[in-house]
């Protein structure tokens, strides 16, 4: 026992040395390899300019500002595993991520634990926020908002009727696609089939169906890698229909994945591109010249989501006289923050929702990425539930 008690003291006593610590820690945690890497890097990358830019002002302030990039491998296991990891250091104040709504659901049970702020820049599933924890945040849209939006320009638009609607039975994918359909069946179309599939290689089983069924369209909740190949072997076997996702289709990594058969896809997006964004045309030309590539989706999500979480330590600082704010005050910094950001006008609800967020509808008209934006449109996020 009194060895015990030896150890704990000791372990009260480095925490206490840590607490003192000038150092200041944001992570960025999405998927840095496997298929999922580019939309991942995307977010490690434009995190990372944010946090270098602040490095002077905290500097300033007293605080050695770091970065932690994470890599969670678009993997809900091993997403808990950083998650379980980086809640331990007590330098790391916020975290930008992550891509993948079924890995941020998980990896947040452990980050609300010690109120770890979260600011997403890319998590569309309802219930990353619906839960109602102060350390979650995201300023991108939801998928019961982006799903409609995608039924309502199929069915209105492109007077699609026949639907065949997929997911890859990931909280991300299926939530998008069950919003999407179940919009459409409202505006009277016909919902053909509403199937989950984990392929990643073959589908032919479900293309045989779509020949039994012959839909106009084909919508897909899932992210680009699997996507990509769905529609590749699709033109190949002669599918000619319609074929429409959600924002996970939003890579260059698709048109490589797809080649020819990904002209005329069409996505809906919580992320704008860079085109539509007046205030990102300055990041965009540092993004390339620092990194040899433009950015993609969420990169500039991911330097805004960094700077809310600067923002509100910075205020965190101000307000605690100087001194090293607290996981619980940075969380409810981030919650109040006020903020114009290259993607707009950043400010949450009680839920941690932006109060606005835009929903683009893009079409790839070639071969080529990115597309032509076809529609914007602007929702606030459902209420919070009783």
């Amino acid at each position: 026992m009194k060895k015990l008690a030896i150890l704990a003291l000791g372990a009260l006593a480095l925490g206490a040395a840590s607490a003192q610590s000038n150092v200041i820690k944001i992570a960025s945690v999405s998927p840095l390899s496997g298929p999922q890497s580019g939309l991942g890097t995307a977010i490690q990358q434009g995190a990372q300019m944010a946090i270098e830019d602040a490095q002077a002002r905290f500097q300033q302030l007293g605080f050695q500002l770091q970065f932690a990039p994470q890599d969670d491998q678009a993997n809900p296991d091993v997403g808990v595993a950083v998650a379980r990891r980086i809640v331990n250091d007590p330098d790391l104040l916020g975290i930008v991520g992550h891509l993948n709504s079924g890995v941020a659901i998980p990896a947040s049970e452990i980050y609300k634990d010690t109120n770890l702020v979260m600011v997403s820049p890319a998590n569309t599933n309802p219930r990353v926020t619906d839960r109602g924890y102060l350390s979650v945040n995201r300023i991108c849209g939801r998928d019961d908002v982006q799903g409609p939006v995608g039924a309502e320009y199929a069915v209105k638009v492109l007077k699609r009727n026949r639907l065949f609607v997929i997911h890859d039975k990931t909280p991300y994918g299926q939530g998008l696609a069950e919003a999407f359909a179940a919009r459409a069946k409202e505006l009277g179309a016909n919902i053909v089939a509403l199937v989950g599939t984990e392929e990643a290689s073959n589908f032919q089983p479900l293309i045989l169906q779509m020949r039994a069924q012959r839909p106009d369209l084909v919508y897909y909740g899932g992210i680009y890698d699997k996507g990509g190949v769905l529609v590749k072997q699709m033109r190949e076997r002669g599918i000619t229909a319609t074929f429409m996702g959600g924002d996970g289709l939003d890579s260059s990594d698709l048109v490589k994945i797809a080649g020819a058969a990904s002209k005329g896809v069409l996505y809906t997006t919580t992320a704008g591109p860079i085109s539509t964004l007046p205030k990102a045309a300055a990041f965009a030309q540092r993004y390339k010249a620092k990194f040899g590539k433009d950015p993609e989706a969420y990169a500039v999500y991911a330097f805004d989501a960094a700077n809310v979480i600067l923002n509100a330590i910075e205020a965190a600082i101000k307000a605690n006289n100087g001194r090293k704010p607290t996981r619980e005050q940075v969380a409810r910094a981030v919650r109040a923050v006020k903020m114009d950001g290259l993607t707009g006008r950043i400010e949450f609800d009680s839920k941690g929702d932006r109060k606005l967020s835009d929903y683009y509808v893009v079409g790839l008209k070639e071969a080529k990425y990115p597309g032509e934006v076809l529609r914007v449109i602007q929702f606030a996020p459902p209420a919070a539930r009783q």
